[in-house]
């Protein structure tokens, strides 16, 4: 038999893995002198060592090891191992994607001040009135009317903390004139319906965001980069954009200092 230490350097392994793996009840010694504390191993361990380590270096738990040294559901084991490892390589894949994406100099000087991002935009209750627009200066005026036209009829009514207002836009493309414009507002219930404004509740969605700092003149461009981005990515637009305004003309004097959020739902390209 080996003490510990020796049986460390024959298994190549360190003394302190060892007393872990005594803890965790998935490698006794082969017998522990009751008087000096010192362990010792059999040559006959050294093969259930090697398949502990086979294991680890495999990514298993030491619970799953537990389970795979006694029976049980080994084949249930390796395969959901397999396929958790296989979806961590897709995301490591599409990390490599971002990269290359935001390290490309394909793309023009101005576009890369964007950066996109990933996000779930949560379920929500959303009052909403579709209408058509001549530019983005009409929305200056519109927007706070149809906001006064929900307050009057559902005086109750709530907004979502944090507030989450956003237009659609059902056009399919950018466009500057002659916009057709779907205006949503984010609340705590469902209200009164009348006069084009309606309520309902939006699923889960995921979406690629990407911030726009200026005047809506210039919106066009974080629409060419994440149309771009999502193609270049591997994911496929399955929605109408939205623009979510963070500050805008109601808070800010500088069209300059202006933030909105472009958000376009998607869903991932599958091999």
């Amino acid at each position: 038999m080996f003490r510990i230490g020796l049986f460390s350097k024959i298994g190549k392994t360190t003394v302190k893995t060892l007393r872990y793996y005594e803890k965790e009840g998935l490698l006794l010694p082969e017998y522990t002198d009751r008087e000096t504390g010192y362990r010792y191993y059999t040559t006959s361990q050294l093969l259930k060592l090697h398949q502990i380590q086979c294991f680890r270096q495999m990514g298993l738990s030491i619970s799953e090891i537990c389970n795979l040294l006694e029976g049980v559901e080994q084949e249930n084991i390796l395969k959901k191992k397999k396929s958790d490892l296989e979806e961590e390589i897709r995301a490591l894949e599409a990390q490599c994607k971002r990269l290359d994406t935001f390290l490309s100099k394909k793309l023009e000087d101005e576009s890369m001040n964007y950066q996109a991002v990933i996000k779930e935009i949560p379920s929500c209750i959303v009052y909403s009135k579709r209408i058509r627009i001549p530019d983005y200066d009409a929305m200056f005026e519109i927007i706070p009317a149809i906001g006064a036209e929900v307050t009057r009829m559902n005086p109750g009514l709530e907004c979502t903390v944090p507030e989450y207002c956003f237009n659609v836009y059902h056009d399919g493309e950018y466009r500057e004139k002659d916009i057709d414009m779907e205006l949503c507002e984010s609340v705590t219930d469902f209200g009164i319906e009348g006069n084009g404004i309606t309520f309902k509740r939006l699923p889960d969605t995921l979406v690629v965001s990407v911030l726009h700092k200026g005047p809506y003149e210039t919106i066009g461009n974080a629409y060419a980069f994440i149309y771009k981005w999502i193609e270049d990515n591997r994911y496929e637009a399955v929605d109408n954009p939205r623009e979510s305004f963070i500050d805008g003309i109601w808070n800010k004097d500088d069209k300059n200092d202006w933030l909105t959020e472009v958000q376009v739902p998607v869903k991932a390209i599958e091999d």
